[in-house]
């Protein structure tokens, strides 16, 4: 195949994804939608729209039937593209699915399993490994649904997991579908549809680079890491070549390197493994004062080394891939000598005390985390919530707690300790732009152990506690609001306890008999003929 056909592909594609956002955007400001609300984890402040997966899928239908318009059925049957184009498709639903509604990781984790296994079943599957270095072919046999399920999975949630900063994602996966572009080419694969994602990506970049007006979301995270993953194993002749699985996974070294650190992290500290946090390397540079430009333009380049050493490994048919690693650890080690996140590395042994020592508090946190929760469903005022608030705050050791919605602020000091200098801890309310919760800790110097409640060692345990106290505290307004259906105000009083799925419903002569806010409650007037 020449490039006449990638390169129409491309134009196609990029001009489909750019009137497809440019749709999305007009939508959204119309109906004043962005998709669900931001979470504690989200780096960005204002609501952005989630949807443009859309904008990365809509590509790939509309190049298909183009094709499949002037080359006929053949189009569609060759190497595979039958299964890779519906299942590419289904795992962008089940993305955009998350993305409206929110599905949760064990659902998620379901679906792409699901769905990684019937593209095996279809006839996409790592049947055969090649040993590097040597021509020995490894049959895998039973193996080879677990090991296809397994790559596929890691590749579509490779690619989710990087997506926390503006145009960091889109930019990896342009690079990664140059590179398949080159290995389809060379194998015979699907270059057309790899071509046409890479002009889809051009124009979605444009809207997505700092400041983003619009993330790929879920959805589009899926469609792509599963893409890149079905398309090296047709692209691999069905896993015998090593070179081209070899080949994107130096791309992705960034992900897999940031991936592999944050599971190792939580593992540690006794967080939950698939938590999200603000602990990746991205959000690292950002708090390390960075701006958003400068942190995805470095990244940009890292991985720009790493697409020249995949291109090595494949066009070397992986003859000198230790050389090649060699050279991928040097540049990691350079890269992180720079950020200065060597440092940390050289003092492991600190580093892994300081998790395990963190882990008892860390676990006795969640517990408070996740009653804290429960209580938004218990709750008659928000009051009351901010009594649990500060119940958890003080076991947590924290000195200062402050509290704002949207008819004012209240602040309470729980300590003796001095709060002028202290370190604080705000959170924003997911929804609510000028809701808030502050937590303040004074300086070490200040501290003494305290006689009840957790003692904060670090700043990083500290950051912890205070993330799975705003998480609580959020969930917790989420429900009340939801039951009650009043604005997060402080004076916001329902007329009626909350009731559960055993409680009778309260009649008009029951309403009247329920105290005002601050009166002295007062035994009910049983009236014959209504309910207790």
């Amino acid at each position: 195949m020449n490039w006449i056909e990638p390169s129409i592909a491309a134009l196609v594609g990029l001009a489909t994804s750019y009137g497809l956002i440019v749709l999305i955007l007009w939508w959204c400001r119309r109906f004043n939608f962005a998709g669900r609300a931001i979470e504690l984890h989200h780096s960005h402040t204002i609501p952005v729209s989630r949807l443009g997966g859309i904008a990365l899928a809509g590509p790939m239908v509309v190049v298909t039937l183009l094709f499949y318009g002037f080359s006929g059925p053949g189009f569609i049957q060759q190497n595979d593209r039958w299964v890779i184009i519906p299942c590419s498709l289904a795992m962008f639903g089940l993305g955009l699915l998350d993305d409206l509604l929110g599905l949760g990781a064990r659902r998620k984790l379901l679906g792409q399993i699901a769905i990684a296994s019937a593209t095996f079943f279809c006839g996409i599957g790592i049947a055969h490994f090649k040993i590097p270095l040597t021509d020995h072919i490894i049959d895998l046999g039973l193996w080879a649904l677990p090991v296809t399920v397994v790559w596929l999975v890691a590749m579509t949630n490779l690619i989710n997991l990087i997506d926390g900063v503006d145009g960091l994602a889109g930019g990896i996966c342009l690079m990664l579908m140059i590179l398949l572009i080159y290995v389809s080419l060379q194998g015979g694969s699907v270059p057309v549809i790899a071509a046409g994602m890479a002009g889809a990506l051009l124009a979605f970049l444009r809207f997505n680079f700092p400041p983003a007006r619009i993330y790929m979301g879920d959805g589009g995270a899926y469609f792509l890491g599963f893409f890149i993953g079905a398309s090296t194993i047709v692209s691999s002749q069905k896993g015998t070549i090593v070179a081209a699985l070899l080949a994107p996974l130096f791309v992705l070294a960034l992900p897999i390197l940031d991936t592999s650190v944050a599971i190792i992290r939580r593992g540690l500290q006794g967080l939950p493994v698939f938590r999200p946090d603000r602990k990746h390397i991205h959000h690292r540079l950002l708090a390390a004062g960075h701006s958003r430009r400068k942190v995805v333009l470095g990244l940009y380049i890292f991985t720009a080394i790493f697409l020249l050493l995949g291109f090595m490994t494949f066009f070397l048919h992986g003859q000198y891939l230790p050389l090649l690693l060699g050279i991928g650890v040097l540049t990691i080690l350079f890269a992180a000598g720079q950020f200065n996140f060597s440092r940390e590395w050289l003092v492991v042994g600190r580093v892994l005390g300081n998790s395990l020592d963190a882990r008892q508090d860390i676990r006795y946190a969640i517990s408070l985390s996740r009653w804290l929760a429960l209580e938004g469903k218990r709750a008659n005022t928000l009051d009351d919530l901010a009594e649990d608030v500060i119940f958890m705050a003080r076991k947590l050791g924290f000195d200062s707690v402050q509290i704002r919605l949207e008819d004012g602020e209240k602040h309470w000091r729980l300590t003796s300790l001095d709060t002028q200098n202290c370190r604080l801890f705000r959170h924003a309310v997911s929804g609510h732009k000028y809701c808030f919760l502050e937590l303040g800790i004074a300086s070490k110097s200040a501290r003494r152990p305290p006689a009840t409640g957790v003692s904060i060692k670090t700043t990083s345990v500290s950051d912890i506690l205070a993330d799975l106290l705003a998480e609580g505290w959020g969930q917790a307004l989420s429900d009340w609001q939801t039951i009650h259906g009043l604005p997060l105000r402080f004076d916001s009083c329902p007329l009626v306890p909350p009731m559960d799925e055993t409680s009778q419903p309260y009649s008009p002569v029951h309403l009247a008999n329920v105290p005002a806010a601050g009166q002295q409650k007062s035994a009910p007037k049983i009236i014959p003929g209504t309910p207790p």
